[in-house]
């Protein structure tokens, strides 16, 4: 984890967050936000957050870390889109943006048609169709269908990254475990979902009238706006 060595450039462009409801206001104006530090100096939620939300250690196996439990209650309500989307590192993005989002990452292709041309893994695939039969899973149970264990398939990390990344597939919730008390503790299991299963398919391709690149531009144009002095390719890097 990257220190927050670019708070203060930060707290000159953004609000102090300081509960979930500030940072989905947030993100509903601007657009984007990536959750860790990047090139783009104070643009993630770790640099903008307030020190009493950000992560303060364990105690009793659980983790305290508030910004961190945000975006599962986030996700679970459907306000904001949440995943590895920027570089393969999580982020935030408002759902009036995510349609662009799909547009390009997808380049044109719905999965099936991605699979048919040989532009996506087998793997890709059998969780794909895993999840086409249910609301969602957790990874856990991905990892099963799979054979993601010793001896079995290798790569479920970077196949998971990979498909939210292209935007056919979003975390929809965490789940978190219990001791014997009944008292959570642990990161999280992510829940995952095809995207169209959970945000409909209205949502994710209404930008399908849209080239793939002017998406693209879109987008590019809202992140100069927001960030008038970072330099344009660091906002590609995150976007691509």
């Amino acid at each position: 984890m990257r220190q927050r060595e670019n708070s203060a450039v930060a707290a000159t462009i953004f609000p102090r967050i300081h509960n979930k409801e500030e940072l989905i206001g947030l993100v509903g104006e601007i657009g984007f936000l990536p959750f860790f530090s990047n090139e783009a100096a104070g643009f993630s939620l770790e640099e903008i957050v307030s020190e009493e939300c950000w992560y303060q250690g364990r105690w009793k196996g659980k983790v305290n870390w508030p910004a961190w439990e945000w975006k599962g209650e986030i996700t679970r309500d459907k306000r904001l889109a949440y995943g590895k989307l920027f570089n393969k590192k999580a982020g935030f993005i408002s759902l009036d943006w995510f349609p662009d989002f799909c547009n390009y990452r997808r380049d044109g292709y719905d999965f099936d048609a991605r699979y048919e041309d040989g532009l996506s893994a087998y793997k890709d695939k059998l969780t794909m169709d895993y999840l086409e039969e249910r609301d969602s899973c957790l990874s856990k149970e991905l990892r099963e269908a799979g054979n993601y264990r010793k001896g079995g398939n290798k790569g479920f990390d970077t196949m998971i990254t990979r498909l939210q990344s292209q935007t056919y597939i979003t975390v929809t919730d965490f789940a978190y475990r219990t001791n014997r008390q009944g008292e959570v503790y642990g990161w999280g299991i992510a829940r995952y979902a095809k995207s169209e299963t959970y945000w409909g398919a209205a949502l994710c391709t209404s930008a399908y009238d849209r080239k793939p690149e002017e998406s693209f531009e879109r987008m590019l144009t809202r992140l100069r706006s927001v960030l008038p002095d970072t330099d344009e390719r660091v906002f590609t890097q995150l976007l691509k």
